[in-house]
Parts: C-alpha cells; sequence; structure tokens
C-alpha cells in the first residue's frame, strides 16, 4: 500500500457559529494523532486550527505549521510541541504545504480555506499532482459548493468534472483518505506494467 504519512488541512480561524465544527476539527486531529499521520496547516492556534493542531500534539502526533510573518501575532503561531516555520508570504506557505502533504482536507472555515482548497483543485485538474482532495462535510457546510461544481460542470465548465472526496463525518476522513490512496498506487502499478 503507498505510503500516507502527511494530511495538509485547511480549515478557518475562527470556530464558526456551530460548535459541531470545532468537535469535528478536535476529532479528526486525535484521528491522525491514533494513526500517525502528521498534521500539515497552516500553523494557527486559534479557531478550528487551534482546536485541530491542539488533538493532534495532545494525542502524541506530529504537526508541521506553515505561517507568514504577517499572520504570526493574528492567528497566534502555535509553537510548543510542534515544528513551525515562518515563511515570507502565502504563496511560499502553501507551495512548502503542498510539498509536505500526501493528500488534503477542507474542513469548514472561510475564503482562505476555498482559496486553498480551490487551488488544489485546479492543480489536480490540471495534473500538477494527483494526491487526493477531501471535503470534510460537517452538517453539510460544503453543500453549496458542491451544487457549484454540479452547476459548472453541467454548464460545461469544469471539462470532465472535479475530483473530490467527501466525508460527512469526522471519523470518515482517514479511511477515505487511505483507500484513495490504495486506488492511486494500484492505477500507478497499472501504467507502470503497461495494462
Amino acid at each position: 500500500m503507498p505510503a500516507f504519512k502527511s494530511v495538509c488541512v485547511f480549515c478557518g480561524s475562527s470556530p464558526g457559529n456551530n460548535p459541531v465544527y470545532m468537535k469535528a476539527a478536535h476529532d479528526f486531529g486525535a484521528a491522525l494523532a491514533r494513526e500517525k499521520i502528521r498534521l500539515v496547516y497552516g500553523g494557527g492556534h486559534v479557531g478550528m486550527m487551534g482546536a485541530l493542531s491542539q488533538a493532534v500534539t495532545q494525542g502524541g502526533g506530529k504537526v508541521l505549521g506553515v505561517i507568514p510573518e504577517f499572520l504570526v501575532a493574528r492567528e497566534h503561531a502555535h509553537e510548543g510541541k510542534n515544528d513551525l516555520k515562518v515563511v515570507r508570504d502565502m504563496h511560499e506557505r502553501k507551495r512548502i504545504m503542498v510539498e509536505e502533504a500526501d493528500a488534503f482536507v477542507a474542513l469548514p472555515g472561510g475564503v482562505g480555506t476555498l482559496e486553498e482548497l480551490v487551488e488544489q483543485l485546479t492543480w489536480l485538474q490540471l495534473e500538477r499532482h494527483k494526491k487526493p482532495i477531501l471535503l470534510a462535510n460537517i452538517e453539510g457546510y460544503w453543500n453549496p459548493l458542491i451544487k457549484l461544481f454540479e452547476h459548472m460542470l453541467k454548464e460545461n465548465f469544469l471539462y470532465g468534472g472535479v475530483r473530490y472526496l467527501v466525508a460527512d463525518r469526522a471519523e470518515d476522513i482517514v479511511p477515505k483518505l487511505r483507500a484513495a490512496v490504495e486506488v492511486q498506487g494500484e492505477d500507478a502499478k497499472a501504467v507502470a506494467s503497461g495494462m
């Protein structure tokens, strides 16, 4: 089975209005620690990011936070047991996060989360990477975006669709990603053997 050692998670620096979002972030972080999957994330210690990274750390897991200099104070950069990289700007942040991750997950978040997610979906569509991308659709948070993708496909702007996974519960995220990475490995073997 192909290695699945780290996941990049995009999520809000706010807790949102629904406590279920923070619980999902915590539960997912605890699952990452249990499964020994390193968290790669935006480096903040507040909101969803804080709940996620704290759960990984409390469970004895590994965390890589990547944060631009201008956000260190605003998002309370999470230091301590974590590996924290302070970078020049958002472009360097995203480049490092992509290089360090085997898969991507979008928990509920705002415009920044959406932008990071859509960039990775675009890169996947353009074949710049083949890493799985999963929408953590907690309480149907991403339903409006999924509807928009369906509309784009219907109007012929997606050229073959957009590839992503969906999990409605935090406990389903890791199993779905593992299955996707395994299929990806089988596809690579088939190509290598000329099938």
